[in-house]
């Protein structure tokens, strides 16, 4: 399922297309993508996604460019919160985070500048801002993953709402303190209401719902069978089925109905922030995430959705236009300070 990507190779295309762009040389030898504080010709990324997966990556735009990355990494949350709390006086040129609502408020507080003319066009309006200010690079489906042991594919509940269920009692897992899972209580709010939301949370709780840190880690415990059902992204189960093999896995996955809030389909995102001292060499970074071939790397790397026309899915998953969440636009979770209270007011974090 994973393939071995000769880098240099794939991305030459989008090499010769930056150059083009930024009227640079694409023979530029490469930089090291971590570089000393303070090199006006870097671009500072704040990166809630994870070290092993975008180093690799910088040093590629790096390599191919020129232009030299330095990256302080974290979560994403707790990145765009502490965007918002420097201001103007961040160091920060371009925000890459793991979710909408966390884009969504650091656009409402004004932080993300707007992006380069072009740059996003192929990527569908309902994956990024109206206003032009940020734009997913890859989209992860919500899912139910579930023990066959003990569920059959035909007993997977079709919608969240039935995880309360007093069959479910102590066999579902979430993972509250993730961003994925709250960007999926924020959607939920925006669609169901805040009374609603509240009220499911609350019932999992009654529910005695089994908390993990973190989405593999649910993943793990539905494949040993510490619970029956798991509400993780879909890229999880492919990460794992590429290092063990799909035959050495038990937990499977299932989709909710359309238009249930657990169908969301989110992305990964990016902003130019608005006070950048490289705003030119962040859009660069920006516009080489959307190209085609960065996009096939996203799909072989993380088996994320692809968000410009022309690139394949994954294999063995539902094609993105197939699926059907709430019907939100995602710029509209950008509540995430409501939704973290909510989690604490009813016990979750």
């Amino acid at each position: 399922m994973r393939r071995s990507l000769a880098l240099a190779g794939l991305f030459l295309p989008a090499t010769l297309v930056l150059a083009a762009c930024s009227g640079g040389d694409s023979s530029t030898e490469a930089a090291p993508a971590q570089t000393s504080a303070g090199d006006s010709s870097s671009v500072v990324v704040y990166s809630g996604r994870s070290e092993d997966l975008v180093d690799p990556l910088l040093k590629e735009f790096t390599a191919q460019t020129g232009i030299p990355v330095e990256v302080r990494y974290g979560d994403t949350a707790e990145l765009a919160a502490q965007l918002i709390e420097e201001g103007d006086a961040s160091p920060a040129d371009l925000y890459f985070g793991q979710d909408a609502g966390a884009l969504g408020a650091l656009d409402a507080a004004g932080r993300c500048a707007p992006l380069p003319e072009g740059a996003a066009d192929g990527v569908p309006a309902l994956y990024k801002s109206a206003d032009g200010t940020w734009t997913g690079i890859t989209g992860r489906a919500r899912v139910i993953a579930y023990d066959p042991q003990q569920v059959t594919a035909e007993e997977v509940p079709t919608s969240i709402f039935d995880l309360t269920d007093p069959r479910w009692a102590g066999k579902v897992a979430i993972a509250p303190t993730n961003g994925s899972f709250q960007a999926f209580v924020t959607a939920m709010r925006v669609s169901q209401g805040d009374d609603v939301t509240r009220e499911w949370l609350q019932a999992l709780m009654d529910n005695d719902v089994q908390t993990y840190e973190k989405n593999s880690l649910i993943r793990d415990a539905v494949d040993t069978g510490e619970v029956a059902l798991g509400l993780i992204n879909h890229y999880y189960w492919y990460q794992k089925a590429a290092e063990v093999g799909e035959d050495n896995m038990n937990v499977q996955l299932a989709f909710a109905k359309p238009g249930d809030p657990g169908a969301l389909v989110n992305v990964a995102g990016a902003c130019i922030i608005a006070s950048a001292g490289n705003p030119g060499g962040a859009g660069e970074l920006l516009t080489w995430m959307l190209q085609p071939q960065t996009q096939e790397w996203f799909v072989d790397e993380t088996w994320e959705y692809p968000l410009v026309e022309g690139v394949a899915s994954p294999e063995g998953i539902p094609p993105l236009a197939d699926l059907a969440g709430p019907d939100i636009a995602l710029a509209e979770l950008e509540d995430l300070p409501g939704t973290l209270a909510m989690l604490q007011e009813v016990g979750l974090t």
